[in-house]
């Protein structure tokens, strides 16, 4: 009997937890949220605060005190996210899951790494919970849209990168027979990452060319710099243009943009079907 009254009471418990730690749509439920990313914007700033040599010699022991106890919090609420779902290895193995494991492995990884609690940063990314809890559809649908073009367009990145590959290989391996280590470029290795950093237009200036040769072909590369940097921008608006959900239709009544998809404005709720 008092076996039945601990399940009973212990499946109550859980309910109670999946309302507030998983049910976005009741009033527990946000709240929840809502102090879960208080807590982690929070926790990025004392991790942040702690990397500024003069705030952590004032406060050092304090801001280490708030960093275990924001870890143990987020690791707590880690355990009962899998405790209370129903597929434990689908949820651990979900993105949301992994996200939610990257906020709070850092911080323990300070045992064995040094300086890995900095890296409890990550844990930032867990704001994005806020476009769920305040209910932002109107970004959520840019988003999809935004992920199905970079998926459409990945077979053409994947052969854009490869090109730029052969690129900085072959300019690399020039310019290192060109000027040579007298010059900078010791390796091949090292002129290929001079090609890669001309190419990209960032330009650290560690390594340049001294010979006329060498000066003429780094601007060839800058040339080509900036005739390939706007490929994949181009590869990914094409595919948002050509995806069926970024055309619009426009409603009869309030004159709103809709998705040809969208079955009533957004605006105003007027069928668009009918129409």
């Amino acid at each position: 009997m008092d076996s039945q009254k601990g399940e009973h009471t212990a499946a109550q418990v859980r309910r109670w937890l999946r309302i507030v730690i998983f049910g976005t749509d009741t009033r527990s439920g946000k709240a929840f949220d809502v102090a879960l990313i208080f807590a982690i914007l929070m926790s990025v700033t004392v991790v942040m605060l702690d990397s500024v040599r003069e705030i952590r010699e004032r406060f050092g022991l304090l801001l280490r005190i708030l960093e275990w106890l924001f870890t143990v919090l987020f690791t707590v609420e880690y355990i009962l996210r899998i405790y209370i779902s129903d597929e434990k290895k689908k949820f651990v193995l979900s993105w949301a899951g992994i996200i939610d494991l990257l906020a709070i492995l850092p911080a323990w990884l300070f045992f064995v790494l040094p300086g890995g609690q900095f890296l409890s940063t990550f844990r930032i990314i867990r704001v994005i919970r806020i476009f769920r809890i305040l209910e932002m559809s109107q970004f959520t649908e840019p988003s999809k849209l935004l992920r199905n073009a970079i998926t459409q367009s990945f077979n053409k990145i994947v052969v854009f990168l490869f090109a730029v590959m052969l690129i900085v290989s072959v300019v690399g391996s020039l310019m290192y027979v060109i000027e040579g280590p007298e010059n900078g470029f010791v390796s091949i290795p090292k002129s290929v990452y001079w090609a890669v950093v001309t190419v990209t237009t960032v330009g650290y200036g560690d390594i340049s060319p001294q010979t006329a040769l060498g000066q003429f072909l780094s601007g060839l590369t800058m040339i080509i710099g900036y005739s390939i940097i706007a490929v994949p921008t181009g590869i990914i608006a094409r595919e948002i243009v050509d995806t069926p959900k970024s055309k619009k239709t426009s409603c009869s009544s309030c004159g709103g943009k809709n998705p040809v998809s969208a079955n009533f404005c957004n605006k105003c709720g007027t069928g668009l079907k009918a129409e």
